[in-house]
């Protein structure tokens, strides 16, 4: 069969034969046991409803051994034959380009150089699922490639319900992941229920396809990275940056500190995903023994090199050896997954990756003993590393949050609302000072026909565009805007494409819409093909998230989720190709709700028009929700945007002389 008659037939009429389960392939760890006899037949039968009943008795043992094995259904026997990657928008079958750009988007957070786990479907973070098991990802294509473009598809955490008749304005894809009750969204209940195959975790844009691997939070990255040494007003030259974690978004800080300049040491205890990333070029040199990890930083600050160097092995082990070696850390941080700390996004020190997976699925109580006290001296070692003046920031992987919950002296002396660590989130002293509140967040793009020519047109656009901008631009976005432009020159040199050819660029309101009207004008006149926009959840408006996206909202509101739910309501009626909205993001299941977009502009007006009307809404509904916050940036922001456009009217809070307390 031919790739289009593949997606087309969808589940296949006769069974494929059984697959081999491939060493090679980076697996997602064995989930702990956690369903009863009952729930364990209820899983079985909630699989095998997939499947016509002649399929049973032979799916059935097999699907019972995964369950066993692996603690889910994966369903590896429908694996697809053809290769996992992102073709060009025309090799998709069906009746929709829309559809067919959401095709492409779904193989390319399952393309092997992109997905963390591809064969379970996880794309980053350990957990963060695309679907739950192959037959949805061959029913969800199948209806893909039948859809019209008066019909939507709506995904229940990963499950597709079905195509419902609607109209061209409306999104031609909804999705929900991890939507539950707010009673059942303990870390425990995501365990349960995904192993029930009733919902999933979708990170934030694993479940919405709009991940683009590393690329995706390497911006990002380097405006924190950059920020931070500006902090403490060091040139990043000579300075030395220390992190961990090499695996999904993680995996971009070598190559974001590569780009500030700076020396990074990033630790990671996955020998696999560590060559991945080496292999990938995003980190420089990979490092076994610490003696020759010390000496080789030691020569790096000295000639002020720009280099990266991952250490295989636990992060523990350099805070507290270059505490030793007196060595001077800059600037620190985290970014393990520890919104998963018992399955897999954390490890404990003093003992091998394969020895903590092994404990994770079967002795998990004496797993989370032994990281909770690594989680201890991890923090004694940072704080021993910030008595002599390095500038530690929890990087919003719920880092803080977990050490403090295992009794880790993370707490400030003197604790206020919003501010009870002793260490700042990066959101409250960088991105959301600097860029969230004044409408900055990474817009992303991919170019549908796969061409790098493509992107490199794209590139030149939104450079020309950020350039025209800037002219005009007000004094306090200036560095802003300097930064953005800097870094879309610098894009294609560095290489940053893994899978699609994609690219993100932070911007605001005006930036994103008139990047977007300038390419769709570019598709119109067969300049390049068509482009679908997008963006990270982690930005000015999708995501509610009280330790990251909003911890500096200081004024009581930072754990409502009002400002997500908005975000994708209004998404939706305003021209988004697709929408999403999922419980669990970067911070954990039940810490964040967070809502993303994908649009399709194919050089129509009516793209044209669907641009202009979401991408204001997007952006200034965020900067609207931090300005009522107080958030004085905001304030300036949201005051611009009304006088831009005057049909927007948005409450403004008064400020309250403290004075009078």
């Amino acid at each position: 069969m031919t790739f289009q008659e593949q997606i087309q037939q969808g589940i296949p009429a006769t069974l494929p034969k059984p697959k081999p389960y491939e060493t090679t392939i980076n697996h997602a760890p064995k989930r702990k046991e956690i369903l009863g006899e009952e729930e364990k037949k209820l899983a079985l039968k909630n699989a095998l409803r997939y499947f016509e009943p002649q399929f049973h008795a032979e799916l059935l043992p097999e699907f019972r051994e995964e369950l066993e094995k692996y603690g889910r259904i994966y369903m590896y026997r429908f694996r697809p034959d053809y290769e996992m990657k992102a073709r060009p928008i025309s090799e998709y079958p069906g009746k929709s380009e829309q559809a067919k750009a959401i095709m492409l988007m779904i193989q390319n957070n399952l393309d092997y150089a992109v997905a963390q786990h591809p064969h379970e479907l996880i794309t980053y973070g350990g957990n963060g699922a695309v679907f739950s098991n192959w037959a949805q990802y061959l029913l969800t294509m199948k209806y893909l490639s039948e859809m019209t473009d008066e019909q939507t598809l709506v995904m229940y955490s990963g499950h597709p319900m079905g195509l419902f008749p609607s109209h061209k304005d409306a999104p031609r894809v909804v999705v929900t992941n991890g939507m539950m009750i707010p009673n059942y969204s303990k870390p425990d209940d995501w365990e349960k229920f995904n192993a029930l195959g009733v919902t999933q975790y979708g990170q934030m844009t694993a479940g919405s396809y709009m991940y683009i691997g590393p690329q995706g939070i390497v911006h990002g990255t380097t405006i924190t990275v950059l920020n931070a040494f500006r902090k403490i007003n060091k040139e990043p030259k000579g300075g030395l940056f220390v992190t961990s974690g090499l695996g999904g978004m993680s995996g971009a800080q070598p190559k974001a500190g590569n780009i500030a300049g700076c020396v990074t040491v990033c630790a990671e205890v996955n020998p696999k995903i560590t060559k991945i990333r080496h292999d990938q070029k995003w980190v420089n040199e990979i490092h076994e023994n610490l003696n020759e990890l010390v000496e080789r930083v030691r020569k790096a600050q000295e000639s002020k090199e720009t280099v990266s160097l991952a250490y295989l092995g636990n992060i523990v082990e350099v805070w507290e050896k270059f505490d030793q070696e007196n060595l001077r850390i800059d600037i620190g941080s985290d970014q393990t997954s520890l919104h998963n700390p018992w399955a897999g996004g954390y490890y404990p020190v003093g003992q091998s990756f394969e020895e903590s997976n092994k404990m994770m699925a079967e002795n998990p109580e004496l797993f989370k003993e032994k990281v909770h006290e690594t989680l201890r001296r991890h923090a004694d070692a940072i704080n021993r590393h910030t008595a002599k003046g390095t500038y530690f920031f929890d990087y919003g992987n719920a880092f803080l949050l977990e050490a403090s919950r295992a009794g880790a002296d993370v707490m400030a002396e003197n604790p206020t609302l919003g501010r009870e660590f002793k260490f700042p989130s990066y959101v409250q002293d960088i991105m959301g000072p600097m860029c969230f509140d004044y409408g900055f967040g990474p817009f992303r793009w991919v170019c549908t026909s796969g061409k790098p020519e493509d992107l490199q047109k794209t590139d030149d656009i939104a450079c020309a565009v950020l350039e025209e901008i800037q002219q005009n631009s007000p004094e306090e976005i200036q560095q802003q805007m300097k930064d953005n432009i800097q870094w879309i020159k610098g894009a294609q040199e560095n290489k940053l494409v893994v899978g699609s050819q994609a690219r993100i660029l932070y911007a605001d309101a005006e930036g994103r819409m008139k990047i977007a009207e300038a390419f769709n004008k570019a598709i119109r006149n067969g300049e390049i093909g068509p482009v679908v926009l997008g963006r990270d959840h982690h930005d000015v408006s999708g995501t509610d998230s009280p330790y990251r996206e909003t911890s500096n909202i200081y004024d009581g509101s930072r754990f409502t989720a009002d400002m997500a739910i908005h975000n994708v309501i209004g998404d939706s009626f305003r021209g988004a190709t697709w929408v999403s909205i999922h419980n669990g993001g970067g911070v954990g299941w039940g810490e964040v709700i967070n809502g993303g977009f994908g649009m399709l502009l194919d050089g129509s007006e009516d793209a044209d028009r669907r641009l202009k009307s979401m991408l204001f809404w997007d952006v200034n509904n965020g900067i609207s929700r931090r300005s009522w916050a107080r958030n004085e940036g905001a304030v300036f922001a949201i005051k611009r945007a009304m006088e831009a456009e005057p049909k927007l009217k948005v409450t403004l809070p008064n400020f309250v002389d403290e004075n009078l307390f």
